[in-house]
């Protein structure tokens, strides 16, 4: 009886060790994402405030700022609600929680899906986008930035091709000014030389592709970084798992917390029916004895 008591004990305490970790992971991930989110919503709101000052024209993109604290509200509250269930061990929080990071898992994985199924129609939809991000290249400093950033690094020209800068209104070929039918600077290929050519790119748009691509990249953009992503497969393998993996491990511990919690709850309720049983037992007891218990037998 007493070996049996025993194994009891230890049972219960390999339980009770078990959901002491799967709590403290659990509130452990959702701090951490909960601090995350409050860092990146911070930068969203300086980089807005910042963006207020010198915007001049609404942006035909929606600005990085307000990506950034898109994606930082929805960190910090799906990320609260992970904290505060896991501290209070509320199921109906619990299973908020965990749904709603499987629900942007399921998001994320069918966007990706039929990002790659319809794969033509989404390089229309970006080069469409980028277009209309020309128009207004030299308003936004956002989207200029951006297309700067891209055009050097991945040493490509416009959306489609650098023909595409034709959509702006100092770039086409039949405006006044010393930039018409040329293309940015940030087209232009590295330059070897101590003094740097801003203009290199000048008069560029009305000539073959052949004939000017040792001044600029006649490449564009979509291509080169589709390009760049099929050759570097394990870089966007290793990106997709940092975004999709901790979402799943959330998803995860969520659902054994919730199995472990449940467990407890059924346990303490089979435990008070017991004790509510051997009350009443005694009562009954107690109650039949009636005024004679008090005789001697």
């Amino acid at each position: 009886m007493a070996r049996s008591t025993g194994d009891s004990e230890q049972v219960r305490y390999c339980a009770r060790f078990n959901y002491l970790c799967l709590k403290f992971t659990l509130i452990t991930y959702s701090t951490v994402f909960w601090l995350l989110g409050g860092f990146v919503l911070a930068v969203g709101i300086y980089a807005e405030v910042e963006r207020q000052k010198y915007k001049t024209l609404e942006s035909a993109f929606l600005a990085p700022a307000i990506l950034l604290i898109l994606l930082g509200i929805i960190m910090f509250l799906v990320s609260f609600v992970g904290v505060l269930a896991s501290l209070r061990d509320n199921l109906y929080l619990l299973q908020a929680f965990m749904y709603i990071l499987g629900i942007c898992l399921l998001i994320e994985l069918i966007g990706g899906v039929m990002a790659l199924m319809f794969r033509n129609q989404t390089i229309d939809f970006v080069n469409e986008n980028i277009r209309r991000g020309i128009v207004n290249y030299y308003d936004d400093l956002d989207f200029k930035n951006i297309m700067d950033f891209v055009q050097k690094e991945f040493k490509c020209c416009g959306g489609e091709d650098f023909k595409d800068w034709s959509e702006n209104q100092y770039h086409d070929c039949s405006a006044p000014g010393p930039l018409a039918c040329g293309v940015p600077y940030s087209c232009c290929v590295t330059n070897k030389t101590a003094v740097i050519n801003t203009m290199c790119g000048y008069k560029t748009m009305n000539e073959e592709r052949l004939s000017v691509q040792h001044v600029i990249y006649v490449r564009g953009c979509t291509s080169a970084v589709l390009i760049w992503f099929l050759d570097n497969y394990a870089i966007m393998a290793g990106i997709l798992l940092g975004i999709l993996l901790p979402q799943f491990l959330g998803v995860l511990l969520s659902l054994l917390y919730i199995t472990r919690v449940e467990d407890i709850i059924a346990e303490h309720k089979l435990n008070e029916t017991l004790l509510d049983g051997g009350r009443r037992k005694a009562d009954i007891e107690f109650t039949s004895a009636g005024c004679c218990m008090c005789y001697p037998e």
